[in-house]
């Protein structure tokens, strides 16, 4: 069968056949598109509070625009670019999403009505459906599956790395009152137009499979392959697992910056976003790369480490994101959270990694795209949108503060479901990725 990704890209390459640094420079560069992913997913929550006085938005609104207005069409155009790219150029279709996003994000910059800034929204959030399944899918094709959650986990690492970037450009952007948030939008956006043509002319197609001639090559019907990845409950287990940790993730990251310029007025705005952005930019990318690293080694001998290492993780975090929401100090606030970011981040290596061993080798960007399905119906579309709608029902009785503090403690809820369903993933994984074994040799 001939490979249409090759053609397109005009040559296909190998495992043994490129050099450790030409596989180590894909992985940055497909990590840096990563981030630019979520510094603009993550830039409208930083500039919230400068959104809500200047359209005079309440929190429901709010919580519609970092939540289900983004991740809507993100969620259901993810499968059909996902299927693309199992098919034809991976590159070809990650260069164009990232143009798509980054565009909309600038225009975002543009609007000025709340119609305006929510139909920008959508745009982003169409763009980047096309970022991470082909992503996840190229990179399982240059790296063996020994290596597989290491080299995840540093793709992993343009989240945190993403989302300090966009603490630390509205801060000296908006810095003594020099620039408002539509500077900010324009000037975190315009940039990735330019990556994205980088990547299109440095970044070939990987072969599929890899070095593994033995793998089924053929092109898998859509329904097939959905059913396929239905039918194998550990990649079930991890996608539930993520989801509901996420759905913390996602309104913490959307909403943290709201409840500090409330509850802790007098506490130097530039300051905070300095200190979220550092926070971000080393605890939580340590604790991605940790997470990767230590079930990439623990995982040779037992499998079940990608299910206890994240669970082990979030029974340390979730309680202590808890305190930092009651504590009178915002210092010890933050390395409350702080503390939050770094266990968190172990479950996103090992979650990806799992959703690629044990998918077919032609399936793995439609698994990485069912994955992000439910997990970004779950908590992208639900997380900031149910802290937004619940803040704003308490609004009324307990004042702006306490009503954000209120919906922000629910999310240990969720937190606690994450615990459970990778702890079932740790008792299932060894039988279903000895079958994954055998399947795709």
């Amino acid at each position: 069968m001939t490979n249409k990704a090759t053609n397109d890209a005009g040559g296909d390459v190998k495992q043994g056949e490129v050099s450790s640094k030409y596989r180590m420079y894909v992985l940055a560069i497909l990590t840096l598109v990563y981030a630019f992913n979520f510094i603009d997913r993550q830039i409208i929550g930083i500039l919230s509070p400068m959104i809500k006085a200047d359209l005079g938005l309440d929190d429901a609104q709010l919580g519609w625009l970092k939540g289900i207005y983004f991740a809507l069409l993100y969620t259901f155009v993810g499968i059909p670019i996902a299927w693309l790219a199992d098919k034809y150029s991976r590159v070809n279709i990650v260069a164009i999403s990232l143009t798509l996003w980054s565009g909309f994000t600038a225009l975002s910059g543009l609007a000025t009505s709340y119609f305006q800034l929510a139909i920008a929204r959508i745009g982003v959030g169409i763009g980047e459906a096309g970022g991470s399944p082909p992503s996840h899918s190229m990179i399982s094709d240059l790296f063996p599956k020994d290596k597989r959650a290491s080299a995840l986990s540093i793709y992993s690492l343009g989240i945190p790395f993403g989302i300090m970037f966009a603490f630390f450009a509205t801060a000296f952007l908006t810095k003594g009152g020099s620039a408002d948030w539509r500077v900010v939008m324009i000037s975190v956006g315009l940039p990735g137009v330019v990556l994205a043509l980088l990547l299109k002319l440095t970044v070939k197609e990987p072969v599929r499979g890899g070095d593994n001639e033995k793998a089924n090559l053929e092109t898998v019907p859509f329904n097939q392959a959905i059913k396929a990845l239905l039918t194998i409950p550990s990649w079930w287990g991890m996608c539930i697992g993520i989801s509901f940790g996420s759905f913390g993730n996602y309104a913490i990251s959307t909403w943290m910056i709201d409840f500090f310029v409330r509850a802790h007025p007098d506490f130097s705005f530039f300051n905070l976003l300095i200190i979220m952005g550092i926070s971000n930019g080393t605890a939580y990318a340590a604790g991605v790369w940790i997470g990767g690293a230590l079930v990439d080694k623990w995982g040779k001998k037992n499998k079940k480490a990608y299910g206890l290492v994240p669970a082990a993780m979030l029974m340390v975090g979730a309680p202590a994101f808890y305190m930092a929401l009651q504590v009178g100090s915002p210092i010890l606030s933050l390395v409350l959270l702080t503390v939050l970011l770094f266990t968190s981040g172990a479950y996103l290596g090992p979650s990806f990694a799992l959703a690629q061993t044990l998918a077919p080798v032609r399936v793995r960007a439609m698994s990485t795209a069912l994955f992000f399905f439910v997990l970004n119906i779950i908590a992208l579309g639900g997380g900031p949108t149910f802290i937004g709608i619940l803040s704003n029902m308490l609004s009324d009785s307990y004042g702006e503060v306490e009503s954000l503090r209120m919906a922000l403690s629910w999310l240990v809820v969720p937190y606690i479901l994450s615990i459970l369903a990778f702890y079932w993933t740790s008792r299932r994984v060894n039988r279903d990725w000895e079958i994954a074994e055998q399947r795709n040799g």
